[in-house]
């Protein structure tokens, strides 16, 4: 597998890709694995952690899959128990399990809004704080990305996620603070319009619309999103905690993603 990155560069390390089995969490996995890591995906689909074991099963023989559901604290303590059991630590988390869909925020149901709050808000700290006591804390080091969304200027059109991926932005800054003394780094990539399994649901047309009003007039490929999420994860970064790294083309900058009608 091709990569920008110094073959072995993760060669004797644990990490762990939530959403690993599909898109830009089966990406990151995969250039993980070649680059040496032992890697443990976590997804609530099964037949999504066995299409990410297969996968990963071509790059090394150190993988583990498990059912996961972030949303419930338990089944995030149980899946590092599971990991650190299998392979004795944990080096890396990287916290790409999520989920929504497309809704102006006057037809959100109380409970849609919860749900998307409670897996990608709730879930990302259930499954941050299970690994940062078990493995991390106690080892002196980690290196945790959490997979956010591009929220610099809003996010109309799907308030619900903007809320909850702005929420994490936050959390971010505040755990690379409050764990710097345990020699573990948080950041956060922020992917624009990515073209993946992720934005399969939501039709050409929208698509076709963020590619125009995205400055480098394309959109993203996994493998745009994979790179940073590795360089945030690996030891070659140590000075750089609690930031956020857009990879969007320039869509945070410019452009209209979400035309306005005039008043009624």
């Amino acid at each position: 597998m091709d990569s920008i990155f110094a073959p072995g560069l993760f060669a004797g390390q644990v990490a762990i890709v939530t959403g690993g089995g599909t898109g830009i969490g089966l990406r990151t996995a995969e250039e993980l694995a070649s680059l040496g890591a032992r890697v443990a995906i976590g997804s609530r689909k099964l037949e999504n952690v066995e299409r990410g074991l297969e996968s990963l099963g071509r790059l090394t023989d150190g993988c583990l899959g498990h059912l996961l559901d972030v949303r419930e604290p338990d089944s995030c303590e149980a899946f590092v128990r599971a990991v650190v059991e299998r392979f004795g630590k944990i080096d890396v988390l990287v916290n790409n399990a999520g989920g929504q869909f497309p809704s102006p925020a006057e037809s959100l149901s109380a409970r849609g809004f919860e749900a998307v709050i409670k897996n990608n808000l709730n879930g990302l700290f259930y499954m941050t704080l299970a690994t940062a006591k078990r493995a991390m804390i106690p080892a002196g080091r980690g290196r945790i990305v959490n997979v956010i969304a591009d929220v610099a200027r809003g996010f109309p059109g799907m308030a619900h996620t903007g809320a909850a991926r702005a929420g994490v932005e936050n959390l971010t800054k505040s755990l690379a603070v409050e764990w710097a003394r345990y020699g573990i780094r948080v950041n956060a990539c922020a992917p624009g319009t990515i073209v993946s399994s992720g934005t399969a649901q939501y039709g050409d047309a929208p698509l076709e619309m963020a590619r125009r009003e995205t400055p480098v007039k394309r959109l993203g490929a996994v493998d745009d999103v994979s790179r940073v999420i590795v360089f945030l994860a690996s030891d070659r970064n140590d000075y750089v905690t609690g930031s956020t790294y857009y990879v969007d083309g320039g869509s945070s900058l410019w452009g209209n993603k979400f035309p306005i009608d005039d008043p009624a």
